[in-house]
C-alpha cells in the first residue's frame, strides 16, 4: 500500500528509506519535547480544524495545500506531522521525504485525538 501512494505521488526514493526516516510518536513524548522546546509541529488538518483547537505553536499546513516549503526549519529539533487520526499526516511525511528532508519525520500517532484523550494543551 505504501509503495502504491509513492508511485501514485510520483516520489522518487525507495519505499524503505522513507520507512525509516518517518516514525510514529506518542503524545507524551511530543508533550515532552513541546516543553522542552525541542519540537517543531505541523497542523496538516484543514484550516477550520486547526481554528477549533491545535497543539500550541502548531503551524498550519493543510494536506489539501501540502508544501513541504512551508514547513518551518527544524533543524536541532523534532519535526512532528499531525492531523485529526492520524492518517492524513502520512502522506504529508512522504511529501516531505520526497521533497529532500532528510532528517527523521515524526508521525503524532493517534493524531489530535490521541493528544486530547492525553490531556495534551490545546489553543483555540
Amino acid at each position: 500500500m505504501f509503495k502504491t501512494l509513492l508511485s501514485r505521488l510520483g516520489l522518487n526514493r525507495s519505499a524503505n528509506a522513507m520507512n525509516d526516516q518517518i516514525k510514529t510518536v506518542d503524545a507524551a513524548t511530543v508533550m515532552g519535547w513541546l516543553r522542552e522546546g525541542s519540537v517543531v509541529i505541523v497542523d496538516v488538518r484543514e484550516p477550520h480544524e486547526h481554528r477549533a483547537g491545535h497543539i500550541p505553536g502548531a503551524t498550519l499546513v493543510p494536506l489539501s495545500q501540502f508544501d513541504p516549503a512551508r514547513v518551518p526549519d527544524a533543524t536541532g529539533k523534532h519535526l512532528v506531522l499531525h492531523c485529526q487520526s492520524g492518517r492524513r499526516c502520512g502522506p504529508a511525511s512522504a511529501r516531505m521525504a520526497a521533497g529532500g528532508y532528510t532528517g527523521d519525520i515524526h508521525r503524532l500517532n493517534g493524531g489530535m485525538a490521541a493528544w486530547m484523550a492525553a490531556s495534551g494543551p490545546v489553543e483555540r
